[in-house]
């Protein structure tokens, strides 16, 4: 095998087609030969000669221009501010100023109040020496007394002079070392170059005072870098209105005035300030401007937080070191609590500033929604698992997906529905219209109040609260026919505007935040708010209310990694916040409401089950509860003579033929059917479910 090789001074072709071009001027015809000295060592930067002819002189001075007049754009918008050098002067001056003065005037200060108190001291004891009326040995006390306290005067006069001689010789000495290198410097321009030797000592001195002053009262020192914070730059006031102005909220000659300095937050996890922005500039300007503050900032969208402050043109903002909420939650305040009472405040979370979010459900209603996997349903139980705390609420749950989020509270609920069916979500709505309401008003009437109270339920167990929980509306709707779909949405409707003041609390929950996941006639009666994730503006503007995200309150910002997280609304604050729900795990749901069971079990509060129900009904309902007993898990037909046997047994005297009004059955359940060889008359359990229902409205 051989390899050709070139030698190193045979000439490239290829290589002199490439660098033809590099001596000539753009548009002119390559230069053939090179001129210029050869860099065999690389040193001399890569500069194409044709910057050094006509046009690229031309081209160099014309940038230069630029950057000039660039330059002294920032030099005057720098001199407005507190970095600007007649600033910095001034504050270099003010200091020599503080310096040579020192601090020789408190001393000078307490020697005077020593000469003044020691003079009021003799006034007084002279005024009761020339008493005329008193004892001779009382006169020479008094005497004793004046001239102890004129020794005094004179010791803190002497006292005071020499403090006030020795000020005024430290700073002398201090103003001569001060003034001494001015005066040279000024004294030697003015012999070696006379009038402009004097202006350039000058102009060196005040450059001296500029250099000390240079540093502010809060002590930052100029840059012409645009700071951030996200690489992890201090937040200033000059940060602050570049920020504001690269963002296009105020214009390029605006300046905010800052209400607050800018802090660090006592945990050292944000930059806080509150500002009121120039005078025409609306705060809703500032909020709809976060993707280009966080961008001004260097930091993510979320990391941005404005809020409305007391007025229209203030805003409070906070700019977090980290993405928020990027850790795990904590534990979970109910699990400290034994019980809870739903009449007072209950906790729901925490904001951004890891401030506690406790919320009033007293006259309120809710509405949580986001995505599938936000944390809707976390937030949604920080509610249920308090009200399951409080032994004297009643809860109605519904869940229009078929989920397993409330199965858990199927033990202390009065009624529910997991399977999204909405006969049975019907069936609970006519039973808080038809009964619980009803009831509850007659409670108010009785007490002389149109609504019921704390106070109330202190001296009446009669008067509680209720939890209405639907999740899922939508589901409900698609899956019934019009006319019940209107009705369910009538009641609901209904029951928000008239429950709340009669202690019914109805929160609705969402994964699909649309205008058809919750009526608009009933979302805009819901009061409390809390957008999870969202997929976009509009969803989050369904759940907050029209206009939110274009003001900065947007739910779409919140990442996947953010669970629980959302813009919460308590109806209360002047402002939605960023908070994150409480978390409860599994086995910690799992404890809690084994502790809400055991406190309802001892209070007595415990739903009644279905059979119970029947049995406090009538006469016919408790022979209806104990036909149902019969039937275990396994058998779904009895005999006709076991039927009436097991009812006569449990002390219901029952004839066939009323057991045949009592259970209707179709003609083919009338049918004779083959047990044990021989056939017989049977009553299948689908026949007394049905009675059941027909007669009592009870699922059994």
């Amino acid at each position: 095998m051989s390899i050709e090789t070139t030698p190193g001074s045979a000439p490239d072709p290829e290589w002199e087609r490439l660098v033809a071009g590099y001596l000539s001027e753009p548009g002119e015809a390559p230069v053939e030969k090179q001129t210029t000295s050869v860099d065999l060592m690389g040193d001399t930067p890569l500069t194409p000669a044709w910057s050094k002819t006509r046009t690229g002189w031309k081209n160099r001075a014309a940038l230069g221009r630029i950057n000039t007049v660039r330059g002294f754009r920032k030099w005057l918008r720098r001199q407005a501010g507190e970095h600007g050098h007649t600033a910095q002067t001034w504050r270099g001056i003010a200091r020599a100023a503080l310096w040579v003065q020192g601090t020789e005037g408190t001393q000078v200060t307490a020697a005077r109040h020593e000469v003044q108190q020691a003079q009021r001291d003799y006034k007084a004891a002279k005024w009761a020496h020339d008493r005329r009326l008193m004892p001779g040995k009382e006169k020479d006390k008094r005497r004793r007394e004046m001239e102890s306290a004129f020794v005094d005067s004179a010791n803190a006069m002497n006292k005071y002079k020499a403090a006030q001689k020795d000020a005024r010789m430290r700073r002398a000495v201090r103003g001569v070392a001060a003034l001494a290198p001015i005066a040279g410097v000024e004294g030697a321009g003015l012999h070696l170059l006379g009038t402009p030797g004097g202006l350039a000592a000058a102009a060196a001195t005040l450059a001296t005072f500029a250099l000390i002053g240079r540093r502010t009262t809060a002590g930052e020192l100029y840059t012409d870098r645009d700071a951030k914070i996200g690489d992890g730059d201090r937040m200033t006031d000059d940060m602050v209105n570049r920020a504001y102005r690269d963002a296009k909220v105020i214009g390029s000659d605006d300046v905010l005035k800052l209400l607050t300095p800018c802090t660090l937050t006592a945990d050292g996890t944000a930059w806080q300030v509150e500002f009121e922005l120039p005078s025409g500039t609306p705060a809703a300007k500032a909020l709809g401007a976060t993707a280009g503050l966080a961008n001004a900032f260097g930091v993510s969208v979320q990391q941005m937080s404005q809020v409305r402050g007391e007025r229209e043109d203030r805003i409070k903002l906070r700019v977090s070191l980290q993405v928020p909420f990027s850790s795990k939650p904590g534990r979970g305040p109910l699990l400290d609590l034994e019980r809870v009472n739903l009449w007072r405040p209950i906790p729901m979370g925490v904001n951004l500033r890891g401030q506690r979010i406790d919320v009033s459900w007293v006259e309120r209603s809710g509405l949580f929604g986001g995505e599938p996997g936000s944390g809707k349903s976390g937030a949604a139980n920080d509610l249920l698992i308090a009200a399951a705390l409080d032994p004297t609420v009643r809860m109605y749950l519904a869940d229009g997906k078929a989920g397993a989020d409330i199965t858990p509270f199927e033990s202390i609920a009065t009624m529910y529905d997991t399977d999204g069916d909405p006969e049975r979500l019907l069936e609970i709505l006519e039973h808080i219209w038809n009964v619980e309401i009803p009831e509850r008003r007659a409670l108010a009437k009785e007490h002389g109040s149109r609504k019921l109270t704390e106070d109330m339920a202190a001296v009446d167990p009669r008067v509680c609260l209720a939890v209405l929980l639907v999740d899922e509306w939508s589901s409900y709707g698609a899956a019934a026919e019009r006319k019940t779909r209107e009705e369910l949405e009538r009641l609901l409707r209904l029951i928000v505007q008239q429950g709340r003041a009669l202690g019914i609390v109805t929160l609705a929950a969402t994964q699909k935040p649309d205008s058809d996941s919750v009526p608009t006639g009933i979302r805009d009666i819901l009061s409390i708010r809390w957008a999870m994730r969202c997929m976009t503006p509009e969803a989050s503007d369904t759940i907050l209310g029209k206009g939110y995200a274009a003001n900065g309150h947007n739910a779409q910002r919140i990442l996947k990694s953010q669970r629980g997280v959302g813009i919460f609304m308590s109806g209360e604050a002047a402002e939605p916040e960023l908070s994150r729900s409480d978390y409860y795990d599994d086995d910690e749901v799992a404890l809690l409401l084994e502790r809400a069971y055991r406190l309802r079990q001892e209070a007595g509060t415990l739903p009644m089950g279905p059979l119970d129900r029947l049995r406090a009904a009538d006469t016919d309902g408790a022979v209806l509860a104990d036909l149902l007993a019969m039937y275990d898990g396994s058998v779904e037909l009895l005999p006709a003579a076991r039927v009436l046997e097991g009812l006569a047994a449990a002390g219901n005297t029952v004839t066939a033929d009323r057991l045949a009004v009592l259970v209707p059955r179709t003609d083919e359940e009338r049918r004779r059917q083959e047990i044990d060889g021989s056939k017989v008359s049977v009553y299948p359990l689908a026949a007394v479910r049905r009675a059941v229902l027909d007669r009592y409205g009870i699922t059994a």
